[in-house]
């Protein structure tokens, strides 16, 4: 009788088409950085758990962090499909229900379970994203408790084997915008067996209480983080007014602190600021955040981008981006032509999902599936009707087109709101006005 195939076992097919799933990902983005990969644990088995703002796109970016095979969970229900269940057992996708399915669904998750701890004993790390859910917001859910259940049971289960539940932040410098940036950040270890031991006075759900306090205090460490309350929105504008400046001062005391690391620090600085000022000075506090408020109000109205708005340079920008638009014109028509089917399933498609945290994640499945057909089929009409010589050129050309079109389209975007906001005087004024109160 032929021995029954795990999950986690080696498929040669799936181990082929990560190289390009994972090249993929990275075209998908303009930069993509992972820090603190050094703090992954090597000694024993590794859960992952990611905050989860941008649906598939943030499994695709675990999976790309590193060669390892990885084994994810998804929502239960996208599985009823059988043809749909074969493809994602094929991914290394696990059901798993939620408490939204009613409590009889959630008590199958015992299956679920059993398979991720028999992955974990083989030391293939699993992935969970302990939220449950997704928000496309700089700021964290409640954690569910599936994660500790996965991480208890198979402790007991290896006693002799280190377990370490290990946070993942991730954060998109646009939820919505293909071609943005992205920053993954490894958080400190949790090492399953040691909280047992220094939490043994405590029941089991009292360990999971605390372990759960653990994770979201280390999982908001990793990721810019701003409580998800009512001033939300105005500490985010705030943010994107004051972070150049915030940035300019953080880099007096560390030369090395460039691009995105500097403005990730210096965002979360900012906020640190407002947190601080609301217990010290809470008239200042509410002046500022008021502020934020009718600038977003302000901006919105006009249409004009955040990033825009933390611009440390508008008018040297805006030009360096006019001329670099002018001069790739010729080219960027002959890849929006040659990307246009690309362009209009995806408009489509995401016309059909009422959450825009979707569309990156069709356009990325989209890219990945269809654009090598396409790319095919424009070769073989190339080499067809054209001397060798101008086909393969042609072809070259246009390989890249739908990445071309996204930064064609970005700089267009960005011209077009920086001109809108040096236009506006109130709104420069407004955000003045916040700036010198960040600072004060």
């Amino acid at each position: 009788m032929a021995k029954q195939r795990k999950i986690q076992d080696y498929d040669w097919l799936y181990s082929f088409l990560r190289h390009y799933v994972d090249a993929m990902v990275r075209l998908s983005y303009r930069d993509i950085r992972y820090v603190g990969l050094d703090r992954i644990p090597k000694d024993g088995a590794v859960i992952y758990a990611p905050n989860h703002t941008g649906t598939l796109m943030d499994a695709m970016l675990l999976l790309a962090m590193d060669t390892t095979p990885k084994v994810f969970v998804a929502r239960a229900d996208i599985f009823k499909n059988p043809k749909i269940a074969k493809i994602l057992t094929f991914l290394k996708i696990l059901p798993i229900m939620r408490m939204r399915d009613g409590i009889d669904e959630v008590k199958r998750n015992n299956e679920t379970i059993e398979k991720a701890v028999d992955v974990l004993r083989d030391k293939i790390p699993f992935c969970i994203f302990p939220e449950g859910q997704h928000q496309t917001k700089y700021s964290t859910l409640p954690l569910a408790k599936g994660i500790f259940r996965i991480a208890f049971q198979a402790q007991e289960l290896m006693p002799e084997t280190p377990l370490y539940i290990v946070p993942v932040g991730i954060r998109y410098g646009n939820f919505f915008r293909f071609r943005s940036t992205v920053r993954v950040q490894i958080g400190d270890p949790i090492n399953v067996r040691d909280f047992f031991e220094a939490n043994s006075e405590q029941t089991p759900q009292e360990q999971m209480n605390s372990m759960r306090v653990v994770l979201e205090e280390r999982l908001r460490d990793s990721i810019f983080y701003i409580p998800n309350d009512e001033d939300y929105e105005a500490t985010l504008e705030v943010c994107a007014a004051a972070v150049s400046r915030q940035k300019k001062h953080l880099r007096r005391e560390n030369k090395q602190l460039r691009g995105m690391e500097a403005y990730f620090a210096a965002n979360n600085v900012i906020v640190k600021k407002i947190q601080e000022m609301k217990k010290n000075d809470p008239a200042r506090a509410e002046r500022l955040l008021t502020l934020g408020r009718e600038a977003m109000e302000m901006r919105k109205a006009e249409n004009i981008s955040m990033k825009s708005v933390a611009v440390r340079f508008p008018i040297f920008s805006r030009v360096l981006k006019s001329i670099i638009f002018i001069l790739l014109l010729p080219y960027t028509l002959l890849t929006v032509i040659a990307s246009l089917p690309i362009t209009l399933l995806c408009n489509f498609l995401n016309g059909k999902f009422k959450d825009s945290a979707f569309h990156n994640s069709v356009r990325y499945i989209i890219n990945l599936v269809v654009w090598p057909i396409l790319m095919i089929i424009y070769a073989a009409f190339a080499y067809a009707f054209l001397p060798w010589q101008t086909a393969l050129i042609l072809t070259l050309a246009i390989l890249p087109s739908p990445f071309i079109v996204h930064e064609g389209y970005r700089l267009v975007r960005i011209l077009v709101s920086e001109t809108k906001l040096w236009r506006n005087k109130a709104l420069r004024e407004k955000y003045a006005e916040i700036r010198q109160l960040t600072f004060k």
